[in-house]
């Protein structure tokens, strides 16, 4: 208990000591004028009441993401613990922050737009592909796994039919505007995902079962599968570390903020709650499975129980009853539905920066999304086990271009950038690594991967800096 301790009180030293590092870096202007107000169109720009806007940040980065990536990742180890906390402090927290402040200081543009404005313009396209691209892929995988889940415990007779119930619902938290839907009943999933990791953690502290220590051989892998630590880790934990998905939806709220003050609760602190509900479910998953009949280690027995779904259910069902039921059935198809129409609602706004076409009237949104959903629902019949494998590399080396996006941005603007600039060859090495040795990949020799990593890495440094110098 004493790593986990550890752990979630670095995690709370972080926010209130490298945040305000970070806030201070950036400096935020308490008198600017906001993107909300200065384009307040009654759909996307509209000012919201901080505390509102920060439990809807916090379900939009989080859905399933640190619950799922957490108990895949702690497979790897009480590593997943170190992950956890220096990525979530020093990279995904940093990333979330200048998506949501850049995008504020640029007047509400989307992500790809940033990118383009610090790296130019083959850059800004490839970035517009690329996130609608990943997008679109969240939005349809977020209709499958809960459909399938809900027909399980909800049959209506085929999981078509929830499919269709579920995209009516994208359909109207796509095109409604964001305080009459998405601003109402977010907050409240938000609450209850915070309720369902509190009464974990009491179970972590006094529940029987053993939770990992860091000195239970921590730069060992403890995967079945045997996987290597690097840089499969930073790749199956994404969300409670830090995510190129988070930095398409930095902007969302970004356009509903009111003062650039609340920049570092919102923004950084929304990412630092989403990394203790991962180390929580971490802990929270190898404890319940250590107590699980049978033979082996708890992270076979973990392995064992298959679909983090499944495991998710049988730890709030078991530790708490048929209110953990409830929190169970929020965790695995509410949270990922919730994650789904922030998603098209993102590649919506996105396509309309790149076509600059106003979102002011209900048949222009339309026009827009329907192309998008027409995609989504060719891809539910195609097969989703190989496409999300892909789609984690995604993500990553999303998150990985928008660092060195923010540290141009900061170097440009007379600021500290190395706060981005160590997560930004970091994120470098990690997914040139992992698509050289996945298997899903090149998959080549890990030691070879690794050190061409190393190289991309020392390359993108050299290149950063012979630019700076220019």
């Amino acid at each position: 208990m004493i790593s986990f301790t550890t752990a979630l009180v670095c995690l709370m030293l972080g926010y209130l000591i490298y945040g305000q590092i970070v806030d201070r870096t950036f400096g935020p202007d308490k008198n600017k004028k906001m993107p909300c107000y200065e384009k307040q169109d009654g759909v996307d720009f509209m000012p919201m009441q901080p505390v509102k806007v920060f439990l809807v940040q916090f379900l939009n980065i989080a859905g399933t993401g640190p619950i799922f990536g957490a108990i895949m990742g702690i497979l790897f180890g009480p590593a997943a613990y170190l992950w956890i906390v220096l990525g979530c402090i020093f990279a995904g927290s940093v990333h979330d922050y200048m998506c949501g402040m850049i995008c504020i200081r640029k007047g509400g543009v989307s992500l790809p737009e940033i990118v383009g404005d610090e790296l130019g313009v083959s850059m800004r396209q490839l970035m517009r592909v690329l996130s609608i691209v990943l997008l679109v892929l969240v939005g349809t995988v977020f209709v499958t796994t809960p459909a399938a889940l809900l027909d399980t415990m909800l049959p209506l007779g085929n999981k078509y039919y929830w499919i269709a119930i579920i995209f009516v619902y994208y359909i109207l938290a796509t095109l409604l505007p964001i305080d009459k839907l998405i601003g109402r009943i977010y907050p409240i999933f938000g609450l209850a995902l915070l309720i369902m990791a509190a009464g974990l953690l009491y179970h972590i502290f006094f529940s029987e079962g053993y939770v990992p220590e860091l000195t239970d051989s921590t730069f060992t892998s403890h995967h079945p599968q045997g996987l290597s630590i690097f840089p499969m880790l930073c790749i199956t934990i994404a969300c409670g570390a830090i995510s190129g998905f988070h930095g398409t939806q930095s902007p969302l709220m970004a356009r509903c903020l009111t003062n650039e003050k609340y920049g570092r609760p919102i923004f950084y602190g929304s990412m630092i709650t989403e990394g203790v509900v991962a180390l929580i479910w971490a802990a929270a998953a190898v404890k319940f499975a250590d107590t699980l009949p049978g033979e082996g280690t708890a992270y076979e027995k973990l392995a064992a129980m298959g679909n983090p779904s499944v495991v998710v259910n049988e730890v709030c069902s078991s530790w708490m009853g048929t209110i953990g039921a409830c929190l169970a059935v929020l965790g695995v198809v509410a949270a990922p539905i919730t994650s789904g129409d922030t998603a098209f609602r993102s590649a919506r706004l996105i396509v309309a920066d790149f076509m600059n076409m106003s979102q002011k009237t209900f048949v222009r949104r339309l026009l827009l999304c329907l192309p998008l959903f027409l995609v989504s629902v060719g891809l539910l019949f195609l097969d989703f086990n190989i496409l999300w494998r892909y789609f984690a590399w995604t993500n990553q080396t999303l998150a990985s271009i928008t660092l060195w996006a923010a540290t141009v941005w900061l170097c440009k603007n007379g600021k500290k950038y190395m706060i981005t600039l160590v997560p930004a060859v970091f994120m470098t090495c990690v997914c040139t690594s992992y698509i050289l040795v996945a298997k899903e990949g090149f998959q080549i020799d890990l030691n070879i991967g690794l050190t061409i990593g190393i190289i991309a890495a020392i390359a993108s440094f050299a290149a950063f800096i012979v630019w700076k110098r220019k």
